[in-house]
C-alpha cells in the first residue's frame, strides 16, 4: 500500500482501493485493514473523507524519491564533501539514526565515523549532528569512488533492470489487466534501486553509464502503469 501511494501525486486513495490493490497479491482484506490502521497509528497515513494520504516519513521518502528520479549535476570540481559524526557518548540510538541520515543522502562511511561523497549534490542534506568539511583526499578519485560506492555493481544491476522494466512497458501495453502485478514489483524494484544511485560525478562514473537510461526507462513504464492501474481501478468498482 506503501508503494502504490509513494507512486501517487498526491499520495492519496481510498480505504477501499487500498484493499482491492492487496488482494491483488493475494493479501486478504482483513491483514489489509490491520495494515492500514497500524500505519495510521505510526504516523504514516492520515485519513480524512478522502481517503487515506501519506504523512511524516512517508511523505519525506516520497520527496526523495522524486529528487533520485531527476537529473544531477555531472560536473564537478575534485572537492569531496566530508561528515565526521562527533558525539561518541551518544545513545546508540542516536547513533544509528545519524547513520541512516548520511547514507540517504548519499554518503559512504570512509573510516570509523568518518563519511565522505564527492561535493556534487547542491540539494546534499547536511546534517546538523555532524561536523561538515570540504576535503580533497589523497587516493585516486575513482578508486576511491569504486571501493565506497561500487558503481560497477550498480551499473550490472540496473542493466538487468532496464531490460526487465523494457519488457514490462511493453507487456502492460498489451495486457494491462493480465501483467499489473508483475509490472508492480519490476517498478518498485527498479525505484528502489534508482534510489540507491550514489549520484557519482561522471568522471569517477565506468562507461557506460545506465543511470540516465534507467530514469528514461521508469518514466516511460510509470505512464504506461498510471493508465493500466486507472484502468484496473474502474474494473473493481
Amino acid at each position: 500500500m506503501a508503494s502504490l501511494l509513494l507512486g501517487r501525486r498526491p499520495a492519496r486513495a481510498t480505504g477501499r482501493d487500498l484493499i482491492r490493490w492487496c488482494a491483488l497479491f493475494g493479501i486478504s482484506p482483513g491483514t489489509a485493514r490491520v495494515a492500514l490502521h497500524r500505519m495510521t497509528g505510526a504516523g504514516e497515513l492520515v485519513r480524512d473523507v478522502r481517503g487515506y494520504e501519506i504523512v511524516g516519513g512517508l511523505a519525506q521518502r516520497q520527496d526523495e524519491q522524486q529528487a533520485r528520479l531527476e537529473s544531477y549535476p555531472s560536473r564537478w570540481n575534485g572537492r569531496w564533501r566530508m561528515a565526521v559524526a562527533v558525539g561518541d557518548a551518544r545513545p546508540a540510538a542516536v547513533r544509528s539514526d545519524v547513520r541512516v541520515a548520511l547514507r540517504r543522502a548519499g554518503l559512504a562511511e570512509w573510516r570509523e565515523g568518518v563519511w565522505i561523497r564527492p561535493a556534487n549534490l547542491p540539494d546534499l542534506a547536511e546534517d546538523p549532528r555532524c561536523s561538515w568539511l570540504d576535503v580533497i583526499p589523497d587516493d585516486d578519485p575513482v578508486m576511491l569512488a569504486n571501493r565506497l560506492f561500487a558503481p560497477r555493481t550498480w551499473s550490472r544491476h540496473a542493466n538487468e533492470l532496464l531490460r526487465r522494466l523494457d519488457r514490462t512497458t511493453v507487456a502492460m501495453a498489451e495486457h494491462p489487466q493480465a501483467s499489473l502485478a508483475d509490472a508492480f514489483l519490476a517498478g518498485a524494484a527498479t525505484l528502489r534501486h534508482i534510489r540507491a544511485d550514489p549520484r557519482l560525478p561522471k568522471v569517477l562514473l565506468p562507461e557506460p553509464w545506465p543511470g540516465t537510461a534507467l530514469r528514461d526507462a521508469y518514466g516511460a513504464y510509470q505512464r504506461q502503469f498510471a493508465t493500466a492501474a486507472r484502468a484496473w481501478f474502474r474494473t473493481q468498482a
